[in-house]
């Protein structure tokens, strides 16, 4: 090798070193500003963190202190929806997000008014409706918690424009009661409108494949029938009746009036107008609303008039009285739809029932358990496995089920074998039937041209929405809904007391009122949750008790995420839009996606007005 070429080898290594050298400080500046980056983003995250949470202190410490005033009114509205158990969700990230729920709970409610009851600075009671969300048996509760509240001396007035027929239920517990000079009172009895949909599955080749088991099974005669079946019209016709004698017979009470006499005001529509609702004594007076706050001041005796809503008053806590009692009544609350799964505040599932109901058994403070149910049903399975942890629940306290507006179907499976069941007049309870329900397309997609072929390797038995159901899978389903509802009428026979053919008689997806119920032995007694709750004190011979709720739902972050208001939005401007009538329809076939497997499900549209 010359020594030229040595020069240029030692050249060329220079070279590459010195690039290797730059590429080698290269990398490890931005390695540095990589990490002084990342580090800087680390501490620009925790100081927004610490600001975001700066911020909700300031917003929770800034929220005004609710003040009670001497002679103040407690204002009631009930313009949100009423559930019979909403538990405080404290996490304040909550309330900056606007992830809570605008709900009120009939717990809650029931608590504050006979707080209120005990309060000296309530001088007395206010019931302004404007669109009740609750349902009837709610607020059946809460009537008679106004009644009870009466017995303090206390007075009881109402107000409103105008009354719908929940709201002038409700009000009609008042002392006096007045509207509008140009107001009405919508009163006209109870109606059930059903929609059929077989010829419109006929007509654009999309069916819903049925397998049930019961002739009162009205859940699925929507997609079988053009029409109501004589012995669905006959249920609905009795269940109406007996409803509205119910109603009628509070507001008879309330309102001096005779049964009679009431009858032929709805008959007639003798509350039309403000001056007829006063001349037949549905109202005492068309007045204004400052004319109405006049007699309000006149009655608490104050130059001022100290409104306060009801919402506020429960923020309050004013008027609680202290319990010492150590001994406790659990009160497990099961609401919605009944699905297979966890379960929350809007359906109920089998894990977070059993869970609850686990802890209520296993805790030694407890000295008996309540289930509260209000549900239409829902999935049979899911049923079964909260019936099972209620049997084990009996066998260690006693067990007593209170209804509210539904415990049909599913719901009445899993209070079936409770100690005993308390239920409400105008409860809607029974539906002791079964029922297979299955999408299919198969008209539609050979309209379109569209066909399905299949391989496997077994012949079972099987279901394509594809394809029309064949006689091998529809024999083999209608096996297992006829082995469920066996299942269903023995346990109801079993917790009851009753024998196979006398539930049976009873049952075949037929709904009842509680009052019906009762007489039918499906109930033990009537009344409200009060009333079961003091039934299993006394079971448990237990005199001074507080009141423990379950279960309690916990959220993780992610899910308060999920739930925030631009991710919700599709649903409010859906509600704002169709309206709220239309909006409950929608959603009630919208949930049909979600039945799945064999159901034990009171009819799904029936909807009472």
């Amino acid at each position: 090798m010359s020594g030229n070429d040595v020069k240029a080898l030692r050249h060329k290594e220079t070279k590459e070193n010195v690039i290797f050298v730059f590429n080698l400080q290269s990398n490890f500046m931005n390695f540095l500003r990589n990490l002084f980056a990342s580090i800087l983003g680390f501490f620009i995250a925790i100081f927004l963190l610490i600001a975001v949470f700066a911020g909700i202190a300031v917003a929770v410490n800034d929220t005004p202190q609710i003040v009670v005033s001497e002679k103040s009114v407690l204002k009631i509205q009930l313009d949100t929806q009423i559930k019979d158990y909403a538990p405080n969700d404290n996490n304040p990230l909550s309330e900056i997000l606007g992830t809570l729920d605008k709900v009120t709970g009939l717990n809650t409610l029931l608590e504050a008014i006979e707080n209120a009851k005990n309060d000296e600075k309530i001088s007395g009671i206010s019931i302004e409706t404007k669109s009740l969300q609750g349902g009837i048996s709610q607020l059946t509760a809460i009537r008679s918690a106004l009644e009870d509240f009466k017995t303090s001396g206390k007075f009881v007035m109402a107000y409103a424009d105008a009354y719908g027929q929940k709201e002038y239920y409700l009000s009609s517990v008042a002392d006096s009661l007045f509207l509008s000079p140009i107001g009405q009172i919508d009163f006209k009895g109870l109606a059930s409108e059903i929609l059929f949909f077989k010829d419109f599955q006929d007509n654009y080749g999309v069916k819903m494949e049925v397998i049930r088991h019961g002739k009162y099974k009205s859940a699925v005669e929507p997609f079988l029938e053009n029409k109501m079946s004589k012995a669905n019209r006959m249920q609905i016709q009795s269940l109406l009746q007996s409803l509205w004698s119910a109603l009628v017979q509070d507001i008879s009470l309330s309102r001096g009036l005779s049964l009679e006499t009431l009858n032929e005001i709805a008959d007639l529509s003798k509350g039309r107008a403000a001056d007829m609702a006063v001349e037949n004594k549905l109202a005492d007076a068309a007045l204004y609303r400052d004319a109405y706050d006049e007699k309000l001041k006149a009655l608490a005796q104050t130059e001022t008039l100290n409104s306060l809503n009801l919402m506020d008053y429960i923020q309050s806590r004013s008027g609680r009285v202290f319990n010492p009692a150590t001994e406790r009544i659990a009160v497990v609350y099961a609401q919605g739809d009944i699905q297979y799964g966890k379960g929350d505040e809007n359906y109920i599932g089998q894990e977070l029932m059993v869970k609850a109901l686990e802890q209520a058994c296993n805790d030694e403070k407890v000295k008996a358990v309540v289930l509260r149910v209000n549900s239409p049903g829902g999935s049979a399975l899911a049923s079964d496995l909260i019936w099972r942890a209620m049997e084990l629940t009996k066998a260690e306290k006693p067990l007593v089920v209170s209804m509210g507006d539904l415990a049909a179907s599913g719901g009445y499976y899993i209070a079936c074998n409770a100690d005993k069941i308390v239920a409400e007049p105008t409860t809607i309870t029974g539906s002791i039937g079964v029922f297979g329900m299955l999408p299919n397309i198969s008209q539609l997609t050979d309209k379109m041209g569209v066909y399905s072929e299949k391989v496997a390797t077994n012949s079972p038995a099987s279901y394509s929405p594809f394809h029309p159901i064949d006689a091998s899978f529809y024999a083999l389903t209608k096996e297992g809904v006829d082995n469920i509802y066996k299942t269903f009428v023995g346990k109801v026979a079993k917790g009851r007391n009753m024998t196979f053919d006398e539930v049976h008689e009873v049952a075949q997806g037929r709904v009842w009122s509680g009052t019906q119920a009762l007489e039918q032995g499906l109930v033990d007694e009537l009344g409200g949750l009060d009333r079961a709750v003091a039934l299993a004190a006394s079971l448990a011979e237990v005199t001074t008790y507080k009141v423990k709720n379950y279960p309690s739902y916990e959220k993780e972050l992610s899910e308060v995420f999920e739930s925030m208001p631009f991710l919700n939005a599709k649903e409010g401007l859906l509600k704002e839009w169709v309206g709220d009538a239309n909006f409950s329809l929608f959603q009630k076939i919208h949930n049909l996606r979600n039945v799945q497997g064999i159901q034990a499900r009171m009819p799904f549209v029936l909807d009472i007005n």
